[in-house]
């Protein structure tokens, strides 16, 4: 279906909105993987390979912390790095996303906060077929409670809003700024370093860790960990810490976008 087609009058503006998310979703996924053998499972593979490296160094050093135990140490890395991976790969996509289709704007009318969502729908579905059936199962085996499987939407979500909030704001700002992307590539690596995912928490100095309420990523992973590993029932107050830092740089982000999205055209 053409992006060019025009909707019927019958159709209202959001379904026609989602019609368009649709056919930029499915261009996405197709173009990104077109040839490649494993597709959308390389999204699985990556964090895959990395929990085996941090093993292999850290998992004797940092099992201490995991109940003396390697096992909960990789499961802790491969939470955590699931979520550093979506989050730097939806919103790196995001960032380039209007600029991108500069060209496209030029000739059609769209609603130029669809690149960036699109972006964001599409590493979401990639997530949904990728890593998240192996964390159902793994929390599935060591809880042995349906209702954490089903909690773990709660923080996936939140940090779904995290990255829309981040996308619009890194997708706008790179309109004015082309040099963004390297700053970005620096801001992604010091959450990821900032981010209890291959260390564990209990290490940083105490006059650092004020600084890490700053990370969004931090409560999420959190979540996601005390729900499939811990044993123990949902902890509200992780998922409803998750849910405010997502909900405020979504907030933000739209803000953001909405104000400074009448000079994009002048610009692309």
């Amino acid at each position: 279906m053409s992006l060019s087609a025009h909707p019927s009058p019958k159709w209202s503006p959001f379904k026609r909105y989602l019609e368009l998310l649709h056919i930029l979703v499915e261009r996405n996924l197709k173009g990104r993987y077109r040839g490649s053998f494993l597709g959308i499972y390389w999204s699985l593979l990556n964090p895959l390979i990395m929990t085996g490296l941090y093993a292999a160094i850290f998992g004797t050093a940092f099992a201490s912390y995991f109940n003396n135990s390697t096992l909960n140490y990789v499961l802790a890395a491969f939470t955590g790095l699931i979520v550093i991976n979506f989050f730097s790969a939806a919103t790196n996509q995001a960032l380039a996303s209007v600029v991108g289709n500069g060209a496209l704007l030029n000739k059609i009318k769209l609603p130029i906060s669809i690149f960036p969502v699109s972006m964001i729908v599409a590493n979401i579905f990639q997530f949904i077929m990728g890593p998240f059936p192996l964390l159902a199962i793994v929390t599935l085996m060591i809880t042995k409670n349906p209702i954490n499987v089903l909690a773990l939407i709660f923080p996936l979500i939140a940090l779904g809003l995290v990255c829309a909030g981040v996308g619009f704001l890194v997708s706008a700002l790179y309109v004015f700024f082309r040099d963004l992307p390297y700053f970005y590539e620096l801001v992604c690596f010091v959450l990821w370093i900032s981010s209890p995912v291959f260390y564990p928490a209990e290490i940083v100095p105490a006059k650092v860790k004020p600084f890490l309420l700053l990370n969004p990523l931090i409560p999420i992973i959190e979540s996601i960990r005390q729900i499939s590993l811990s044993g123990a029932l949902p902890d509200l107050i992780l998922i409803g810490h998750s849910f405010l830092n997502g909900i405020i740089l979504l907030m933000l982000g739209w803000m953001c976008f909405r104000a400074w999205q009448n000079q994009f055209m002048d610009l692309l």
